[in-house]
């Protein structure tokens, strides 16, 4: 399994970006699909995610509004658009796949058994 994550860079308070997770050697559209991300000097955090078929996002409340997570089963690939985005939004942004998680587990990390490298997101004036 292989998860590339892209799209990140370096954007302005208020800008937006959309990040794409590409991936390879798994059954996409049963995989629930999550972007997490860690700050500088913080702990790895729940951004979104995308529950296998059903396609049904979650959001951490920071980012609910603001961002939003799809999948599109047919390029076996997950996006994160990003929008408004504040200097709090400054992390190394990560894709992962659960082929086990349940509902309630979407937000933990320990629910996903794949991860790809990061793609760092800074927001800055």
């Amino acid at each position: 399994v292989q998860l590339q994550a892209s799209g990140g860079g370096l954007v302005q308070p208020g800008d937006s970006l959309r990040l794409s997770c590409a991936a390879s050697g798994l059954t996409f559209s049963s995989t629930t699909m999550g972007w997490f991300r860690q700050g500088p000097g913080k702990e790895r955090e729940f951004v979104a995610s995308v529950f296998r078929s059903y396609g049904r996002s979650y959001y951490a409340d920071s980012v609910k509004g603001r961002f939003t997570a799809s999948k599109d089963n047919a390029k076996n690939t997950v996006y994160l658009q990003m929008n408004s985005l504040t200097p709090e939004d400054t992390a190394v942004y990560y894709c992962a796949a659960s082929t086990r998680a349940i509902l309630s587990q979407v937000a933990s990390p320990n629910a996903y058994n794949y991860w790809g490298q990061g793609t760092l997101v800074t927001v800055s004036s």
